[in-house]
């Protein structure tokens, strides 16, 4: 099996981003971003999705700046998986984090959507707005060419909710990118298609 392995960078007026991934990991992880909490949230997804990501990401603005990661971090996984073949391609994640239960699903089918319901409460943790994990899974799946669906089942406190969501980001992505060695390298598509 090749290395699956990218670096993508991105720098524009706003923002200068460096995401290093390597899909086949040992769940290392090193991100500085400025936003701890999105850090914190980011460590959850290479942690749990045993996955070696480094993210170095300068900006001035919040809103730009996850943008940016969840636009890099995207396409690093689309390059790292390349023509995506003998992946396992869908697989979902059911994640408890105290009183926060959250479900993920993804299908690396080659089409960018996504369908979110996330009830956050009051709309902010630590300074960073619950609104911007919305953005980032909808970044995200645009980029990296991912149908994700994800749901927050229940849940009383912000942090828990998001971060059960992250884990199950990690979880069901790395199942999904999993190679199946029944498939002898073909493409998981009755198409003999995906889209890169």
């Amino acid at each position: 099996m090749a290395d699956r392995m990218s670096v993508v960078k991105r720098e524009t007026k706003e923002t200068n981003i460096r995401v290093e991934l390597n899909i086949d990991g040992s769940g290392e992880w090193e991100m500085n971003t400025g936003i701890r909490m999105f850090d914190h949230l980011l460590a959850q997804l290479a942690q749990h999705g045993v996955f070696d990501i480094t993210i170095s990401a300068t900006g001035n603005d919040q809103h730009h700046l996850v943008e940016d990661v969840a636009i890099c971090l995207g396409r690093a996984f689309s390059q790292a998986l390349g023509e995506k073949r003998g992946i396992v391609r869908m697989a979902n994640a059911l994640v408890p984090m105290d009183d926060a239960l959250a479900m993920v699903a993804v299908d690396i089918g080659g089409r960018g959507y996504t369908v979110l319901d996330l009830p956050f409460s009051d709309h902010d943790m630590a300074g960073f707005p619950t609104d911007l994990i919305r953005h980032f899974l909808e970044s995200l799946a645009i980029e990296g060419r991912l149908n994700l669906h994800a749901r927050i089942i229940c849940g009383k406190n912000d942090h828990h909710k998001a971060e059960a969501l992250f884990k199950a980001l990690g979880r069901a992505l790395d199942s999904a990118t999993k190679i199946d060695e029944r498939l002898s390298g073909e493409l998981p598509s009755t198409k003999e298609f995906l889209e890169q």
